[in-house]
C-alpha cells in the first residue's frame, strides 16, 4: 500500500541546510526512515521551497515509513504543527478514471541522450575515453549515449509535452484570457497547453567529501492534465518521470482542480 508523506523542515537550522544543499545526503536520510534495511523499494521525493521560513518535503513510498529521525535532525521537534503527515495514497489512485482532470505539479530532470555531445563533464569525458579504448565496433562495445540536459525553458516544456502519452495523460489546451498587447487588442489568445514552468534550477553537489561534483538541471512544472490511460498514469505516479529520481526528481503529484479551472 503506497503512502504520501509531507514533512516540514526548518530552513534556519544548520543541519537542515546541509540536507537541502545535497540531494544525495537527503536521499540517504530518507532511506533511514524504513524499518527493513536495505531499502529495495522505489522512494520518490520532492522538495518544496516556496516558503522561505518553512521547507516541505513530499515523499512517496510503498510501505509506511517513520520520520522521527528527520524531524529531530531538521524539523521542529515537539512544536505545534511539526508532525509529519503520512496519508494512504490508494484513495487518490482510485479516483483516476478516463477523462478525469487534475491539477498537477512535477519537478524533473529534463535530459536528452546524445551519442556525440559537446561540453562533456570531466566524468563523461573519462567515460567516453574508456569506451573508445575498448576493441570492436560501437555496437560491439555497447556504447550508450550521454544524458545531456535541456537548458532552455522551451526545450524543457517540449520535453514534458513530448512524453505525456507514454505516461497515461495529456495536457489540454486552454485559451489565455489576457494575452499581452498588441496581440488581439485584449481578445483571448490562441489555445496553448495548460502547463507552465514554476521554477528552474541547477543543482550541484557531491556524493562524498572531495568527490566529483554532480550537476542536475531541474524544471518544476505546474498545470492541468487529463487522464487517458488510468493504469498507465497510476504506474507513473508510483514510479516517477525521467531520470535522477534518487535526487528528488520525477515525483508527479495531483490535486483537485480549482473551481475556475473546472469551468475553463
Amino acid at each position: 500500500m503506497p503512502y504520501l508523506s509531507k514533512i516540514a523542515l526548518n530552513p534556519h537550522r544548520r543541519s537542515t541546510l546541509a540536507l537541502l544543499a545535497n540531494p544525495h545526503r537527503m536521499h540517504a536520510t530518507l532511506l533511514a526512515g524504513f524499518a527493513v534495511q536495505p531499502v529495495t523499494e522505489r522512494v520518490l521525493w520532492r522538495l518544496e521551497k516556496d516558503n522561505p521560513h518553512r521547507a516541505e518535503l513530499l515523499v512517496l513510498t510503498e510501505t509506511r515509513p517513520s520520520w522521527i529521525h528527520l524531524v529531530e535532525q531538521a524539523g521542529w521537534p515537539g512544536a505545534d504543527d511539526s508532525a509529519p503527515l503520512v496519508a494512504d495514497y490508494a484513495p487518490l489512485l482510485d479516483r483516476i478514471t478516463p477523462g478525469s482532470e487534475f491539477a498537477f505539479r512535477l519537478t524533473a530532470n529534463p535530459v536528452q541522450s546524445l551519442r556525440q555531445p559537446t561540453n562533456l563533464s570531466p566524468e563523461q569525458a573519462e567515460r567516453r575515453a574508456k569506451q573508445e579504448a575498448q576493441p570492436g565496433t560501437a555496437a560491439e562495445r555497447k556504447i550508450r549515449g550521454f544524458r545531456m540536459p535541456h537548458r532552455t525553458a522551451a526545450q524543457q516544456l517540449h520535453w514534458l509535452l513530448s512524453r505525456t502519452d507514454r505516461h497515461g495523460f495529456t495536457i489540454p489546451a486552454v485559451q489565455d484570457p489576457t494575452p499581452p498587447p498588441p496581440l488581439g487588442l485584449g481578445q483571448p489568445g490562441p489555445p496553448s497547453p495548460a502547463v507552465a514552468l514554476a521554477a528552474r534550477d541547477i543543482l550541484r553537489f557531491s556524493k562524498r567529501q572531495n568527490g566529483p561534483r554532480l550537476t542536475l538541471s531541474t524544471a518544476t512544472y505546474q498545470g492541468r492534465l487529463r487522464v487517458t490511460e488510468p493504469d498507465l498514469l497510476r504506474h507513473t505516479l508510483l514510479q516517477g518521470i525521467g531520470p535522477a529520481k534518487a535526487y528528488g526528481q520525477g515525483l508527479l503529484t495531483l490535486a483537485p482542480l480549482a473551481q475556475e479551472d473546472r469551468r475553463a
